[in-house]
């Protein structure tokens, strides 16, 4: 929602608010679902809201897409082909699409007009990434792909929405389960899970099924400034060793991969994984 003074004021948790200066408002459009608008602010540059809440902004986004890909690619170290459901912004294919050695991407966003959408009002997002021809975009419900697809993928990312509305089928034990059948062998499944010191009954839920599903299951974090309440969890789901890959390891592929990341780095990977007390309690 937007006050008289031109700030646009986030109330997505019902004792907590954080407000972003409207400096120039470029979009606003309310459908019969949700509004959604966009604005520039001096700090973030464009940013997306949902019904107010935050989905994007030019200025941190990175944080968030590189923690989401750079994180699971590089662990595995021999990703050749990616699953994205969700990332309509072309975010996360972006990232993605910076490792050479990933020969397919597959996105798949339930709605073509989100893409077309960010095209126009955020192309920094996805900086030329619909571009590449190893991105296969496929416009259809992520639930219903994961259904029915051959499966194979090293890795799975799920950019989703907080568990509500389109989103919340997600967020479900049988999704996740289509998706570990999706992946291939020593794969990694990897979500967005919320902040947990706002949301913990997102991330203890999502923590439970893929404990139920993985040998190895937990989350890590990042901190990403726009998404009120600290720091953000990110779930993590495999049956291969690629979290006990050794620093230097690490560190020879994020060397090979040429990358210049504004906020990863193979010290940040590994560290994301050590969890604050009352992460941890929140993990069954």
């Amino acid at each position: 929602m937007t006050d008289m003074t031109g700030w646009s004021i986030e109330r997505l948790h019902a004792d907590h608010s954080q407000a972003l200066r409207i400096d120039e408002l470029l979009y606003d459009s309310e459908t019969d679902h949700q509004r959604i608008r966009v604005f520039s602010n001096s700090t973030f540059g464009r940013v997306l809201t949902l019904d107010g809440v935050v989905q994007v902004t030019e200025g941190d986004n990175y944080i968030y897409h590189e923690m989401l890909t750079h994180v699971p690619i590089l662990a595995h170290g021999s990703a050749r082909r990616v699953l994205i459901i969700g990332g309509g912004d072309g975010g996360m294919a972006r990232e993605v699409l910076r490792h050479s050695g990933v020969e397919q991407v597959t996105m798949i966003e339930i709605d073509a007009g989100v893409v077309e959408f960010s095209k126009q009002y955020l192309p920094s997002i996805s900086a030329g990434a619909f571009d590449d021809p190893r991105l296969e975009l496929i416009i259809a419900d992520g639930a219903q792909y994961m259904r029915d697809c051959d499966g194979g993928f090293d890795v799975i990312i799920v950019d989703s929405t907080d568990p509500a509305g389109p989103g919340e089928v997600l967020f479900t034990d049988s999704f996740y389960g289509h998706a570990k059948r999706a992946l291939a062998p020593n794969g990694i499944l990897v979500t967005q899970n919320g902040v947990p010191f706002m949301q913990g009954d997102e991330l203890t839920g999502t923590m439970r099924a893929f404990k139920a599903l993985f040998t190895d299951a937990t989350c890590y974090m990042a901190t990403v400034p726009t998404y009120a309440g600290g720091a953000m969890a990110f779930g993590w789901g495999t049956d291969g060793p690629a979290r006990a890959v050794d620093p230097e390891t690490l560190a020879e592929r994020f060397r090979k991969a040429g990358l210049t990341p504004g906020y990863y780095t193979p010290e940040v990977h590994k560290a994301a994984f050590a969890l604050p007390g009352y992460v941890a309690r929140l993990i069954p």
